[in-house]
């Protein structure tokens, strides 16, 4: 056991220190400073934005740059419909999949674009190859759309006045030529040689040990799983996700997995420091984001690792911890620090079943989702914190008697207002969602048999999971909850759309009217923002937000779990 704390600390250290210079790079790619893949990527570039008619040099409001990223978000999702509702007779089908009904389309559309990638299919058996490529091809978008609207906000955050912050597409092409794609080429080469599968070729079949012939599915899995963690996204090729061993065969490919997909979102907050020339700021975010990431993955380590109380109360060893809907492969602590790793970042791959988790387990994995902040999603998870540092100067203000400023710029009634409600938005989406899953219930358990297979304490966590999941673009799920139902595809939908969009429309519409106010250079009045004084209070205003919105729902679900054992 103490060799898999060692390795949890190892896989942190690393991810850390690639960071760092990752994030200066990212900065220079923004900036659009010279980095050694010019020579080689301009001429791409420049190929895309001859066909799709660009001019990368026009400078864009933030008006404008919210209609372009809305605009071409509703192309994608449309040509995703049409894809998923007609892959039966589209090509690269070898194994006939079927297409999917209207409401599974509408689902695992919008979830894909919005860089959820929640699952109500299994995906071996519900998507075609066509199918997965076109999903594995949303990974790269979804991503990209989301570094290049943090971006955005990173111009806006730069000390002077103006209303022009860049142009959205040169952002979005550089995130996915400069960073995704060769980031991406590389993971996949790795995976690729560590038994991961990279093929177009059908269904194998094998005789097993006993006897039986098997088919087992197979694909072009190595450059999907790079992907699906570099972006954050998540979808697993196989229903399994990264549990199964075709997408994770061993420790290593644990090891490359899990650092993918912590990566770019790390990388994030040291290219914003480097954008705005305020290094310490990034540090004081970076280490809000740690503690917040610590607090919740030690509880979860140490509840798997001491494992289920009522089993060892049985008088039955727990040597390896709570191994129910793990691998023996990566054992207890690793997939602990999995857990929180992938719902704090919003990636949403698993590499062991959350529904089978301790409930104080089920409870951090849940916080991470419901603050939604510490790290997060690749570029949206800035846009979240951002929110909470907009509320934190302005209460810091108030408490101390100051002109609540940011980075020389006055907050003002109409910045509150918009980070209020993108703020309450969050909640409201989950608790409302989770309200009206849990009365539908209970009104006809019997017609809705099907949605709980563990009544109780736990189906209601695994209602509140779906929910959280959901408004979170994460994608993960307690698997116990029957899900592939027009209600929960249509719920999950809408409230994905809503949980995407809105919180990047309220930031970038916050960090534009703070770039057009005048700047006020700092003075001895002016509140420190890269301090730990500072950073403590944005803690604090995390976490009062969080325990104050949820810490009732959670009483009625993992907390009366834990209780009840």
């Amino acid at each position: 056991m103490n060799t898999e704390i060692l390795g949890i600390i190892f896989t942190f250290a690393i991810t850390v220190s690639l960071a760092i210079p990752l994030g200066r790079y990212f900065g220079k790619i923004f900036s659009n400073e010279k980095t050694w893949l010019d020579k080689i990527l301009n001429p791409v570039d420049r190929l895309f934005y001859r066909l799709s008619g660009i001019d990368p040099e026009k400078e864009m409001n933030w008006k404008q740059h919210l209609v372009a990223l809305l605009t071409i978000n509703m192309v994608w999702f449309l040509i995703a419909m049409f894809v998923l509702t007609n892959m039966g007779w589209l090509p690269l089908n070898p194994d006939k999949n079927p297409s999917m009904s209207g409401d599974l389309a509408f689902n695992t559309a919008v979830s894909f674009i919005t860089n959820t990638n929640l699952q109500h299919y299994s995906g071996e058996t519900g998507m075609s190859y066509l199918g997965q490529l076109s999903l594995m091809l949303w990974q790269f978008i979804s991503a990209g759309c989301g570094m290049a609207i943090a971006a955005v906000v990173f111009m806006a955050m730069k000390e002077r006045t103006t209303d022009k912050l860049g142009n959205f597409y040169f952002f979005f092409v550089r995130s996915c030529t400069r960073i995704l794609l060769p980031i991406a080429i590389v993971v996949a080469t790795l995976l690729a040689f560590n038994g991961v599968p990279m093929t177009f070729e059908g269904k194998d079949a094998i005789t097993n040990l006993q006897g039986d012939n098997v088919e087992v599915s197979r694909g072009p899995v190595a450059a999907y799983v790079a992907i699906k963690h570099l972006g954050t996204n998540g979808g697993g090729f196989f229903g399994p996700n990264s549990a199964h061993p075709f997408e994770n065969p061993n420790y290593i490919t644990n090891f490359i997995e899990i650092v993918t997909q912590m990566l770019i979102p790390l990388a994030m907050v040291f290219a914003m420091g480097y954008i705005i020339k305020r290094r310490k700021l990034a540090w004081t975010v970076f280490g809000v984001m740690t503690v917040g990431f610590l607090l919740l993955t030690i509880p979860t380590v140490i509840a798997e690792v001491n494992g289920n109380p009522a089993i060892s109360n049985m008088g039955i060893s727990q040597t390896m911890g709570n191994m129910e809907g793990k691998e023996l492969r990566f054992g207890s602590a690793a997939s602990a620090y999995w857990s929180i790793a992938t719902t704090v970042i919003s990636t949403g791959s698993i590499n062991a079943m959350h529904d089978s988790f301790m409930p104080i387990s089920g409870m951090n994995q849940m916080l991470g989702m419901m603050v939604n902040a510490f790290y997060g999603g690749v570029g949206v998870g800035f846009l979240n914190f951002y929110i909470f540092i907009i509320l934190a100067v302005f209460i810091s203000g108030l408490m101390v008697g100051r002109t609540p400023e940011f980075l020389g710029k006055k907050i003002e009634a109409k910045e509150m207002k918009i980070a209020m409600m993108i703020a309450l938005l969050h909640p409201f989406l989950i608790l409302t969602g989770t309200a009206i899953a849990s009365y539908t219930y209970a009104q006809n358990p019997e017609t809705y048999a099907s949605w709980l297979n563990n009544p109780g304490f736990h189906g209601f966590s695994e209602m509140l999971y779906e929910f959280t999941s959901s408004s979170a673009n994460n994608g993960s799920g307690f698997e116990g909850l029957g899900d592939n139902t027009p209600f929960w595809n249509i719920a999950c939908g809408m409230v994905m759309l809503m949980a995407r969009y809105l919180p990047i429309i309220g930031p970038v519409a916050i960090a534009g009217s703070l770039a057009a106010k005048k700047y006020i250079p700092e003075s001895a009045g002016t509140l420190k923002t890269d301090n730990v004084t500072f950073g403590l209070l944005v803690f604090a205003v995390i976490a009062i937000v969080a325990a104050l919105s949820f810490f009732p729902a959670l009483a009625l679900g993992p907390i009366a779990e834990y209780f009840s054992l």
